[in-house]
């Protein structure tokens, strides 16, 4: 039993990076990957880390399929393996799914709602309904 609710959990984390994962994700985006000393330096901008907890996070993204690895020299290269607007599109959809009843009009209205929103975030907005809706008005 215990190992099987184990099992189901993993699974349902595999389409969705942790916190974590996703702050080395971005690195790999960005630089478009590297060695795991490479992508080291780039996250320690940010904030020290350690050679090892970095390869051992690396390995477990690559393992649930969000990194690819070739071996060159004797180092590992990583790659990204899934495209940004791919797990954008992806976490997009599960944070609708969960938080929004399926209701991506709602998710857009708590959005629309947020003080922080500008007027121009708003016209862009517009913008991109207006185009998606086929509006040639403007």
């Amino acid at each position: 039993m215990d190992r099987a609710s184990t099992h189901m959990r993993k699974k349902q984390d595999k389409s969705l990076l942790t916190e974590v994962e996703l702050e080395f994700m971005t690195v790999v985006w960005a630089t478009g990957g590297g060695t795991v000393k490479e992508i080291l330096a780039e996250l320690n901008k940010v904030q020290e880390r350690a050679y090892t907890s970095v390869a051992t996070v690396l390995k477990i993204m690559e393992q649930k399929g969000f990194l690819t690895s070739e071996r060159k020299e004797r180092s590992l290269i990583y790659r990204p393996a899934v495209p940004k607007a791919e797990y954008q599109k992806t976490s997009l959809k599960n944070l609708s799914s969960k938080l929004f009843n399926d209701a991506p009009a709602a998710l857009v209205a708590r959005l629309v709602d947020d003080e922080d929103i500008t007027e121009d975030m708003l016209v862009e907005m517009r913008a991109l309904l207006n185009e998606r809706l086929g509006d040639n008005d403007s």
